[in-house]
């Protein structure tokens, strides 16, 4: 019989180990869903002005709603990365999109398996050094879900879109339907055979949508009939994935589950140019920068059993969650490769924790920025066809999202202590991507098939080419491919 999660939150480990069975070690259950390139604006909580979430919605207000949760950098494999680890990306070996997560890294399903849970990850991976549209994994990919944790997986290597076509373990299945409805139809079975069997479980749903290319059904364009094709298109896809939020919720409280599962939503990344209507809710900048609408990005924890619902200002990250579950379900310090670099948000649960006691750090592609609570510091991309970076800035993003008025020359000294912060947090860093890390004191080298390229230059899917020629997903790469 399992402790009620409240009471499990204060045991410790490995003390605890003595006196309960290896199940009951567990905290509630753990469900982690993430968009793929869905902006901060793009909620109907968050205001949109036709963008309709009820499910969103519904579950913001009975869940912790984040004002300020920012993803662990502004494109999407080092945030999956961060969510894995705890660490920013670039100590993990994952400085951007594409890049495979090391094997010397310790991740949060591994740590979960180790105290009984059951292990699941569903949709898009992108931690296995593949670029291009996903494709399904394969049996000897040393980088698979497999690899750090996930104990069952039905993924692809990055975005998917409608019939997808996935990887069970790496054998291809081919499924018929919208994409969000699939991974949360198969990861409730997941679900739903974990509970029967009472042993809890960690669910990771990492959607496809709304990343380009886009496919959605006519019914879902419907209220976008006014926009230009591509917008419609995208709309349309996070109108899917908000039904498949309706479905998780009802799946989980027909399993009698809901009480009991704590469910954390983010995006990957802000949201993408060129949409009409925007996609960021105002803020500056889009994936790729450091400004706000790059970094910035919905986020709820949903826990009826541990969590008071509410709306926190408090800054939080992608880099918070396992440290967070870590906390929750008494794993000891040893789960993590340190440092890390995320907080656990266990006080948040109940009521205002107060000021972050540590800034959040973040680096991309020359860029920097440190988020110390109401204040950010930023060096980010300048203004199109500029050659490089600008130099640091420094914004009240608390009243000032928009990052409109730079305050370094008002706030001198608080300025320069931001910037002697940030590049004290880089020379720690840099130690990491130097493998000092690791108990081998440097990184190991990558097996030759987690080296970064796209997925036609691997020699290991020359034989599904035929199939996936017949793909609609893939024709654009085909194209390409010829055209080369």
């Amino acid at each position: 019989m399992r402790l009620p999660p409240f009471l499990l939150c204060f045991l410790a480990f490995p003390i605890s180990s003595l006196l309960l069975p290896l199940t009951a070690l567990a905290g509630p259950n753990i469900v982690l869903v993430m968009t793929d390139d869905q902006g901060w604006g793009q909620t109907g909580y968050n205001g949109h002005p036709l963008l309709k979430t009820p499910h969103l919605d519904e579950m913001a207000a009975h869940g912790l709603r984040f004002d300020r949760f920012y993803a662990g950098a502004p494109v999407c494999s080092p945030t999956r990365a961060s969510v894995l680890t705890g660490r920013h990306s670039d100590r993990t070996g994952v400085p951007s999109h594409g890049h495979a997560l090391r094997l010397q890294e310790k991740s949060l399903a591994q740590a979960l398996r180790e105290v009984g849970y059951q292990t699941g990850h569903f949709g898009k991976w992108h931690l296995n050094g593949l670029r291009g549209h996903g494709v399904p994994l394969l049996h000897d990919d040393k980088h698979s879900p497999g690899a750090f944790g996930f104990s069952e997986w039905l993924s692809v290597t990055n975005y998917f879109d409608v019939n997808p076509l996935l990887s069970r373990k790496g054998d291809f299945v081919d499924f018929q339907g919208d994409s969000s409805s699939v991974i949360v139809r198969e990861a409730l079975r997941f679900m739903a055979a974990a509970h029967e069997a009472e042993t809890p479980f960690l669910a990771v749903i990492w959607d496809g949508s709304p990343h380009t290319p886009f496919f959605a059904s006519e019914e879902d364009q419907q209220a976008f009939a006014n926009l230009d094709e591509k917008s419609r298109l995208h709309y349309a896809e996070l109108v899917a994935f908000d039904r498949s939020i309706g479905a998780l919720r009802a799946g989980l409280r027909e399993l009698g589950a809901a009480q009991d599962t704590l469910i954390w939503y983010c995006s990957d990344n802000g949201g993408l140019n060129g949409m009409k209507p925007e996609t960021t809710g105002g803020l500056r900048g889009h994936k790729g920068s450091l400004w706000e609408g790059g970094l910035r990005v919905p986020g709820i924890i949903e826990w009826p059993a541990g969590i008071r619902p509410r709306v926190t200002a408090f800054p939080a990250s992608t880099m918070d969650i396992f440290p967070t579950l870590a906390e929750l379900c008494g794993l000891s310090e040893d789960c993590f490769v340190s440092p890390v670099d995320g907080k656990s948000l266990v006080p948040l649960f109940e009521g205002e924790m107060g000021p972050r006691p540590e800034p959040i750090a973040f680096r991309f592609q020359g860029q920097a920025a440190l988020i110390d609570n109401d204040f950010k510091l930023v060096k980010a991309w300048g203004r199109k066809n500029a050659s490089g970076p600008r130099s640091f800035e420094l914004y009240h993003v608390a009243s000032d999202p928009g990052e409109t008025q730079d305050l370094s020359k008002e706030k001198p000294e608080y300025f320069q202590s931001l910037i002697d912060q940030w590049l004290a947090w880089e020379e720690s860093v840099k130690a990491s991507v130097a493998g000092k890390d690791y108990p081998e004191g440097r990184v190991l080298p990558l097996d030759p098939s987690a080296e970064r390229r796209f997925w036609h230059e691997d020699e290991r899917y020359q034989k599904h080419f035929e199939e996936f020629k017949k793909r609609p997903e893939y024709q654009n790469w085909f194209e390409r491919i010829g055209k080369k």
